[in-house]
């Protein structure tokens, strides 16, 4: 966590010459660091909730199991620009702010999972801002975030109640949710 948050914050410093003339080229740059630590794939699945579980997944038939792939791997391709556009504007924010990790909250040594606590602090504020990264270990060994609790707003529950309202408006079409799927950035810019 302490490497990505000093790889992603130079991104930040640098982007604050050229951000408003070439956001798309941030937002990339962040990404490219990003990709390497997150997880998006499952957090997708995890917002899709019942939609993408193994269980249903294993109901379908063929073409059912083929078609829920392809709206699982579009939804983490939305969800992973509207998540990098979310919280590099964010970033943006907070460029000159003293970031500090703490410790990972592991209680076995050898688990694999982990809390990790980070503490923004801004001039604005008298108390630092926290976010905490629950971390898990890939099968290859790799810790990667799968969630993230800002304050405390758990963004994987959020994002999972808004999906499981609007399949519940489209009457299940994963389709029709996902052309429709809009984050906080997204809602901003409009």
């Amino acid at each position: 966590v302490q490497d990505t948050t000093d790889r992603v914050m130079a991104v930040v410093q640098e982007a604050n010459g050229y951000a408003d003339e070439d956001p798309d080229r941030y937002y990339n740059e962040l990404q490219t660091v990003l990709d390497d630590v997150v997880d998006f794939a499952y957090f997708s699945r995890s917002v899709m909730g019942s939609y993408a579980t193994r269980e249903r997944y294993q109901s379908l038939d063929a073409e059912g199991k083929k078609e829920l792939r392809a709206q699982v791997e579009r939804f983490t391709g939305v969800m992973r620009d509207g998540l990098v556009r979310t919280y590099g504007k964010g970033l943006l924010a907070f460029g000159g702010s003293r970031v500090e990790v703490q410790r990972p909250d592991i209680e076995e040594p050898d688990t694999n999972k982990a809390e990790v606590r980070q503490l923004i602090y801004s001039e604005e504020a008298a108390e630092p801002y926290v976010i905490e990264y629950q971390m898990r270990r890939s099968k290859s060994g790799k810790w990667q975030l799968r969630n993230m609790i800002v304050e405390t707003i758990n963004l994987g529950i959020i994002y999972r109640n808004q999906f499981q309202a609007a399949a519940r408006d489209a009457e299940g079409d994963l389709n029709r949710v996902i052309d429709n799927w809009t984050t906080p950035e997204d809602i901003d810019a409009t």
